[in-house]
């Protein structure tokens, strides 16, 4: 009689369970994918790697192959790690896909990149907001189209998957189009996606006032 009391009620918490199952949080994202870059009518280049664990994420590109970009959306902070000699600084304007390629809430993905934008020190015009202009399909999935504005100025266009809650594709104004392509789901991340404790912040302020200080700097008279 007591097993069958347990199983009844073993029984009533999984139904509960199920009943509220959409309440429960959901697991955080983690892709890696390719990054493309298409400028016009011309053949699309390699842009480099993209990895996603929840609010972080790593960037890899060709032009900066000594290091990498880590982005954490939460904090928010963005910074350009040298693994080989153990130091990291802050992206600031370094890379505008510090700004774009960032999770982003569906609904309103403009919060997300004025935030990364403000970061990096980029000039905007006010405060941003989207305009949808629609849906598409990117890679098989199924995007939301946005049209992103500081002020009245549009800053780029971004499709956003809505169950990865990441842009899939963004075109700016000169008709520049990244897009993440090859997308891999992930169990465990692929790389590291924080900065080892024993890295040493690298200031470039700090160097150009120790230069100002020295006998190699010479004022305009």
């Amino acid at each position: 009689m007591i097993a069958a009391a347990r199983l009844v009620r073993l029984g009533l918490f999984v139904l509960v369970g199920l009943l509220l199952g959409g309440r429960t949080p959901a697991a955080a994202q983690q892709f890696a994918a390719d990054l493309v870059r298409q400028q016009g009518s011309a053949a699309a280049v390699s842009a480099g790697r993209l990895f996603v664990v929840g609010d972080k994420v790593r960037i890899e590109t060709p032009e900066l192959a000594d290091g990498f970009f880590l982005i954490d959306g939460a904090i928010p902070s963005a910074h350009f790690v040298r693994p080989a000699t153990r130091v990291y600084m802050d992206a600031r304007e370094s890379s505008p896909l510090t700004r774009w390629l960032v999770p982003v809430d569906p609904d309103n993905p403009c919060r997300q990149w004025q935030a990364m934008t403000r970061l990096a020190g980029a000039a905007d015009q006010g405060d941003w907001h989207c305009e949808r202009i629609g849906q598409d399909q990117i890679g098989g999935r199924d995007v939301i189209a946005y049209r992103a504005f500081s002020g009245e100025h549009e800053q780029f266009r971004g499709w956003v998957d809505p169950l990865y809650k990441f842009p899939l594709r963004i075109k700016t104004e000169d008709g520049a189009v990244i897009t993440v392509e090859n997308i891999q789901d992930m169990r465990q991340p692929m790389h590291p996606m924080q900065i080892p404790e024993d890295f040493r912040k690298f200031d470039p302020e700090v160097l150009i006032r120790q230069v100002k200080q020295s006998d190699v700097w010479v004022t305009t008279p």
